[in-house]
């Protein structure tokens, strides 16, 4: 038997054994065995069923000692709405015999009790469904002190599965947080529009949903980028569903950019890739499909549509959503202005480069660009190679202090200022002093340093290099027997003071040598110890011996943006190979090299 005080503490061992479970069903032992010692009582019956009357769970337990007996299956309660309270718990009294099996599915267990008389309390659980606890006693016991213990277990029973629930949504909203934190940062770790779209699609699933398709918005229509499926039978139909579908994109179509997180079910994927055996791969039906718009700064930029297969309680909410839909649409967006700004930065940095250069009897000529960084915007490196009335050919090379607009004018500036005075035979010293004249005269807040190399070939099969420098980084020459020589030049900045004049320095190629012309992006690419790609430029550059120009130009612009671990300068190479001129050769007439130039 127990008393007053014994029910009592049996009801805080309840209050306390809910802290540790995940739900009410769990409890039923805590509260059925006081309930069975309880005189006059030989059967407890539990039952619990949802807002569509479909019973969940009902466990009866006998004062026998027999084993519990569980229903775990679902099956409908057609009668459930008579006996579902709208406010406070409804306690009934009376014979089983008078219960209706259609909202009672416990009356067959409570008539098989001696007696047969009923005490059942039936109460709200939470939103989503009801619950009954129900008694079978005798003609001895206290049905006043049963009906009061009846609905002191239910208030704690209630109690106690709103603070599960509460404890669930506390998690949940945890795991939700820490999702949404890693997927920002996996998100914003690329700058790569489809890399950062695949990371979405992996992101999500199968924390998420089962399944996920992303979806760039073009001109022309939602345009397939990514999808992924925790089953790669399924992935693979997901990604033809995404690509060809006609119902997929129709609906993708529609979305605007104050849309919510849409959920389709049931009758609403009819037509649709995901009914039936589609995605699905093995005939299941999905249990849900979500579309989110994936919208920033004012405007779509694409779509993620969630494929679940997996009970209704593990379904994320809209405002989960909507909130990694946020996320992922600002990682995407950033993602797409850096692609429109890299492919302007490198278009301008084209314009401002030659788009091709001359061909000469016995010279092969060649270039490299590398951009440092196109985020950073358009470089100040410049390079030209400009034929000459003479019938010989200057190499110019240059870098404009800085990046961006400003240093942009100033190398489009330059480097036409130089090749017009060349073109037009003027030597370079003079050249170098007139460009630095120029820049002062236009208040230019910039320097920039430049080297000029006119190179004329001999009767005797060399070429005489005529090289003057403005604080430029010195030419090498790979001479034909692998040994690395320095041309020497020197001179002040240009754009630092009003009159500057600048000095020339003869030297001489012979057939099989190499000069090599670069900006300093080149020489202070940095490794991790410290160590600049200017110490070992002289051994990568031996070890090219016997290559043409352009094997030259881009192999070393190659080894220094692999060598470099820090330094986002942009790197130029200009290189030109002597091969000597035959007797049938000859050079090329002035008035080939001057059309060349006019077509420049």
């Amino acid at each position: 038997m127990v008393d007053d005080d014994t029910w009592s503490g049996a009801l805080h061992r309840l209050w306390q054994a809910a802290s540790r479970a995940e739900e009410v069903a769990a409890l039923a032992d805590d509260v059925y065995a006081p309930l069975l010692a309880t005189p006059g009582v030989h059967l407890v019956v539990g039952t619990r069923w949802d807002e569509d009357s479909t019973l969940r769970y009902m466990k009866a337990l006998g004062a026998d000692g027999d084993a519990p007996v569980i229903i775990a299956a679902t099956r409908s309660m057609p009668g459930a709405a008579v006996r579902e309270p709208d406010g406070e718990p409804v306690v009934t009294r009376g014979s089983a015999d008078e219960l209706d099996d259609a909202a009672w599915p416990e009356a067959a267990f409570l008539r098989q009790s001696p007696g047969a008389s009923v005490v059942a309390c039936t109460f709200r659980l939470d939103r989503s469904g009801w619950a009954g606890l129900s008694v079978a006693v005798d003609a001895s016991a206290d049905t006043e002190g049963v009906a009061r213990r009846l609905a002191q277990a239910v208030d704690v029973i209630v109690a106690c599965h709103t603070g599960i629930l509460q404890r669930g949504r506390e998690a949940r909203r945890g795991a939700d947080d820490a999702l949404l934190a890693e997927a920002s940062l996996q998100m914003d770790s690329s700058l790569d529009v489809e890399d950062t779209l695949r990371r979405v699609a992996r992101i999500a699933v199968p924390a998420v949903a089962d399944g996920c398709l992303v979806h760039l918005l073009r001109k022309d229509g939602p345009e397939f980028v990514a999808a992924t499926h925790v089953a790669v039978q399924q992935q693979r139909a997901l990604e033809e569903a995404g690509r060809d579908d006609p119902w997929l994109a129709a609906l993708l179509a529609q979305r605007d950019d104050g849309d919510q997180a849409l959920f389709l079910s049931g009758a609403a994927l009819d037509g649709s890739p995901f009914a039936g055996p589609g995605p699905a791969g093995d005939g299941r039906h999905p249990t849900v499909v979500s579309v989110s718009t994936l919208h920033a700064r004012g405007r779509v930029v694409g779509s993620i549509t969630f494929v679940y297969q997996r009970p209704e309680g593990r379904l994320p909410d809209s405002a989960f959503l909507d909130s990694l839909a946020t996320r992922a649409a600002l990682a995407i967006d950033n993602a797409l202005l850096y692609e429109l700004r890299r492919h302007a930065v490198l278009s301008l940095q084209e314009h401002l480069l030659p788009s091709q250069l001359p061909a000469a009897a016995g010279w092969d000529l060649s270039a490299s660009y590398e951009v440092g960084d196109p985020m950073l915007d358009v470089g100040g490196d410049f390079y030209d190679a400009v034929p000459r009335p003479d019938g010989s050919i200057a190499l110019l090379i240059g870098d404009v202090c800085g990046r961006g607009a400003e240093a942009a004018a100033l190398t489009g500036l330059a480097r036409h200022t130089l090749r017009t005075l060349l073109e037009e035979g003027t030597d370079p010293g003079t050249a170098l002093s007139r460009l630095n004249r120029a820049l002062r005269q236009e208040g230019a807040s910039r320097f920039l340093t430049a080297v000029v190399v006119t190179m004329a070939p001999r009767a005797d099969g060399t070429v005489l290099l005529t090289t003057c420098s403005a604080g430029h980084p010195r030419p090498l020459v790979l001479r034909a027997d692998g040994s690395i020589g320095e041309v020497v030049s020197g001179g002040l900045l240009l754009g630092i003071l009003d009159d500057v004049s600048y000095e020339s320095h003869e030297d001489a190629l012979a057939p099989g040598d190499t000069l090599v012309l670069f900006t300093d992006g080149l020489t202070e690419s940095r490794e991790a110890d410290g160590t600049y790609f200017e110490s070992v430029l002289p051994g990568r550059l031996s070890a090219l011996r016997g290559s043409d120009a352009a094997h030259v130009a881009e192999s070393l612009a190659r080894q220094a943006r692999t060598f470099r671990a820090s330094g986002q300068d942009d790197i130029a190479l200009l290189v030109a190979r002597w091969n000597g001129i035959t007797p049938s050769d000859g050079l090329l007439p002035l008035e080939t090299l001057l059309e060349q130039a006019a077509l420049r």
